[in-house]
């Protein structure tokens, strides 16, 4: 379908954080299984690419918590589900958001970057 995105995602490097998986098989993964918390404050530290979070409200929700997220980029996708959870579930702390770049696509979707005001 995305040909290039595939490719970027199969070469760059990934860590998966999972307390049940026993290996992680994509190409260029490592597995974390504990200290999630510590180990972004590691990568942070590190030279290199920012990261990206993919696919786990619990991690966001985590990191949120931990201040560990500098920035937040959503795509609204046009589509009324009717139940669902949110990715800030447990963060206790209120907190603003500024809106720096949206963008919108012919398909209804919309993109927007959000940083901690």
């Amino acid at each position: 379908m995305f040909p290039d995105v595939a490719i970027a995602m199969n070469n760059h490097p990934k860590v998966v954080f999972s307390r049940t998986l026993e290996r992680a098989d994509w190409n260029n993964t490592r597995l974390v299984k504990d200290n999630l918390i510590d180990e972004v404050r590691r990568m942070k530290d590190e030279d290199g690419d920012d990261m990206v979070i993919m696919g786990s409200g619990t991690v966001v929700s985590q990191l949120t918590q931990a201040g560990l997220i500098d920035e937040y980029q959503f795509v609204v996708n046009p589509i009324v589900l009717g139940s669902g959870r949110t990715m800030f579930e447990g963060v206790d702390e209120k907190f603003g958001l500024q809106r720096t770049h949206i963008r919108s696509f012919g398909n209804g979707n919309i993109f927007i970057l959000y940083e901690r005001s």
